[in-house]
């Protein structure tokens, strides 16, 4: 069954360009030209990935990207943010709402399938009993270790379960309260600074083999998990 893809951008020749590619790749299309009629298709049924451009009319791309992040039904899908923004602050601002990827025009249909695919593949749901691994660092479920460098990695459950949320969902953005919802579950109450504290005591067991800043603080968003600083 193909992927269903929505592709929101009001230039109609924009869509025109992408729309052949993007089937001939074997993906479904859903075209929107707003955020109202892009309101209108998840409706109908929620997108396996999002391509987003930043100029929308009445509310722009990044601004409904937040609050696509913010609805239950819609936080876990990916969106790769398409725009003529390239520099760094607009960059920033894009991968700190919860975009996924972001891609500057003009670019060519090739590279933006290339990374729908790239988004699709590290935002896939990871077996529970499969080891993740990442830049030497491994955590195998079955035997519940988290080792690298040959080296056992000595921490707690819950930090334990953060790093484990983190590695099969990497490259993410996620606020405090989503990593509450995620790790320790919608119905217990524990304080947003919780995540503080653990995002902390997981760095320092993270720190024996040099792996602690794979755990990255976004300003006035929350936490990432990634390779790229």
């Amino acid at each position: 069954m193909s992927l269903n893809i929505l592709l929101v951008e009001d230039d109609t020749a924009v869509r025109e360009v992408l729309r052949g590619p993007l089937q001939k790749a074997g993906l479904h299309v859903i075209e929107a030209g707003d955020v109202r009629q892009a309101k209108e298709a998840i409706v109908q049924q929620v997108p396996d990935l999002i391509l987003l451009d930043w100029m929308l009319p009445e509310v722009s791309g990044v601004e409904w990207a937040r609050a696509l992040k913010s609805a239950p039904h819609t936080r876990g899908v990916p969106i790769i943010m398409l725009t003529a923004r390239g520099e760094e602050e607009d960059r920033i601002r894009g991968l700190e709402v919860g975009a996924d990827d972001y891609v500057t025009k003009p670019f060519s249909p090739r590279e933006l399938i290339a990374r729908i695919r790239a988004v699709l593949r590290r935002t896939a749901p990871t077996s529970s009993d499969e080891p993740v691994e990442i830049d030497g660092l491994r955590l195998d479920p079955v035997s519940h270790r988290v080792s690298a460098e040959g080296r056992t990695l000595d921490m707690g459950p819950t930090e334990y379960r953060l790093l484990h949320f983190f590695m099969t969902h990497q490259d993410r953005v996620f606020t405090r309260g989503q990593l509450l919802d995620n790790v320790w579950g919608t119905n217990v109450y524990v304080e947003e600074r919780t995540v503080d504290v653990h995002i902390r005591r997981l760095r320092i067991a993270l720190a024996t083999t040099g792996h602690e800043n794979l755990v990255q603080t976004i300003r006035g968003a929350g936490y990432r998990f990634s390779r790229q600083p």
